[in-house]
């Protein structure tokens, strides 16, 4: 593998931290988190797309950022939909584990020193400024994050390796 160039730039809201259980939930918040009164549909895609560094094996295709960001239930067209009722999105962390408090990390660990997986449970609510009412439920997602000394991270802070919000995918 390839090492990451040092001055990997970071992205606007993107953690600077070396704490990957800290990046694993600013990550999940962000993913579920967004307000078509203030945002386009391409921006909240990209601002956590932003964050992803693909890995120099190609493991990490940002084709799979797509399907998963898709997974958290927000597209295009439902994004354009929602915009015309002034719909918005929060999300807060309600319980994470990471590393080797998962079995299916414990089984099979991580390929490389400093790549970590945290899965957390987030509780997200749909509002509407049309509507009074919110909907409120709880959802999946498996974050992981690379840090060092992983060789293809940034020299002093962690990076997004990956998601997942597929149910098949989530790492228990």
């Amino acid at each position: 593998m390839t090492t990451a160039p040092v001055d990997v730039a970071v992205s606007l809201g993107e953690p600077q931290t070396l704490d990957f259980k800290a990046y694993a939930e600013d990550t999940a918040r962000a993913l579920y988190t967004w307000d078509t009164r203030t945002s386009t549909y391409t921006q909240a895609y990209a601002h956590v797309r932003s964050w992803w560094i693909v890995l120099p094996d190609g493991s990490n295709p940002l084709t799979v950022y797509t399907q998963e960001f898709e997974g958290t239930g927000i597209n295009s067209a439902a994004f354009a939909q929602l915009s015309a009722n002034g719909a918005y999105r929060t999300a807060t962390i309600v319980q994470a584990s990471c590393d080797d408090q998962l079995a299916q990390f414990r089984d099979h660990p991580a390929p490389w020193a400093g790549l970590h997986v945290c899965t957390m449970t987030v509780s997200v609510t749909d509002r509407s400024t049309a509507d009074p009412h919110k909907t409120a439920y709880r959802v999946p997602v498996s974050v992981m994050v690379n840090c060092p000394p992983a060789a293809t991270a940034p020299a002093h802070r962690c990076a997004l390796a990956g998601f997942y919000t597929s149910a098949s995918r989530i790492v228990y």
